[in-house]
């Protein structure tokens, strides 16, 4: 029986211990994504270029959108691009979370391999993403003339974000050994909570009746601070820490489940 523990720190240190082998499994799934196109690793600059660029041409040309607190001068699709980098550090790491450990049969059958860091190999590559795409949110906001020092906040404030990927990831994955249907379910999922999401429009958009259930989306509120700060207004940092208190707590519940479940991986697979 595997030890289960509620110890953040605890939880912490095991991954710190395996930080290495984290390291080289979140490498190997990062090139092997990239393995045998024409430009290789340069998709990774490439592709949230071409977004950034169709973004641009819709939403800031077609559309003409504008949001309800956007300072003079800064475009749109630029707030917009913000709320999908934060959404999408959460959305990728949990779209891929069922297969996480369905996906390595082979290193369930090792007694000594720390099946517990599986699910934290789509995060990292998620977190590599969100890292290319913020220089480049970061690029257009300078080109524009709206870069600030709040920025500089953004990579704190995705903690919340994180943690909640990270603990819904141990759960689906654990989930996604018994259960082949949440491979098909989850991404589904995914998208349905993106538009669900104040991702493409503010809070204040939304009927006075559903408002609270938007308030109650942890997703929101960090999505709604990396806005703040990018925008130069103050950063709503009771809700971020709501939402990091939340993320922690699925976190640390999320591993408490995946260790419980993993003696029986090697059965079910």
């Amino acid at each position: 029986m595997n030890a289960v523990t509620l110890n953040p720190f605890a939880i912490a240190a095991g991954i710190a211990q395996n930080r290495y082998l984290l390291g080289q499994l979140v490498k190997r799934d990062v090139l092997l994504r990239y393995r045998g196109a024409m430009f290789g690793v340069l998709w990774i600059f490439l592709s949230p270029l071409l977004m950034l660029a169709i973004f641009a041409f819709v939403f800031g040309h077609v559309f003409q959108a504008r949001w309800p607190e956007q300072r003079e001068g800064l475009p749109f699709w630029l707030i917009l691009y913000c709320g999908l980098i934060v959404f999408n550090v959460f959305g990728e790491t949990v779209a891929r979370a069922p297969t996480a450990v369905r996906g390595f049969p082979s290193y369930v059958k090792k007694i000594i391999f720390p099946l517990d860091i599986l699910p934290l190999v789509p995060l990292g590559a998620a977190l590599v993403h969100a890292a290319f795409n913020f220089l480049i949110l970061a690029a257009a906001l300078a080109i524009t003339g709206n870069l600030s020092a709040g920025i500089l906040l953004f990579p704190l404030l995705l903690v919340p974000v994180a943690l909640l990927g990270i603990g819904a990831a141990w759960f689906l994955a654990a989930w996604g050994v018994f259960i082949k249907d949440m491979t098909q379910i989850v991404p589904l999922f995914v998208q349905m909570l993106l538009f669900l999401s104040p991702v493409f429009y503010p809070v204040s958009a939304v009927p006075p009746g559903l408002t609270f259930l938007y308030n109650a989306n942890p997703l929101g509120a960090v999505i709604g601070a990396a806005r703040a700060a990018i925008l130069g207004l103050p950063v709503p940092w009771g809700a971020w820490t709501a939402a990091l208190a939340l993320g922690l707590a699925v976190a640390i519940l999320g591993h408490a489940f995946f260790q419980h479940s993993r003696d029986e991986f090697a059965d079910a697979l």
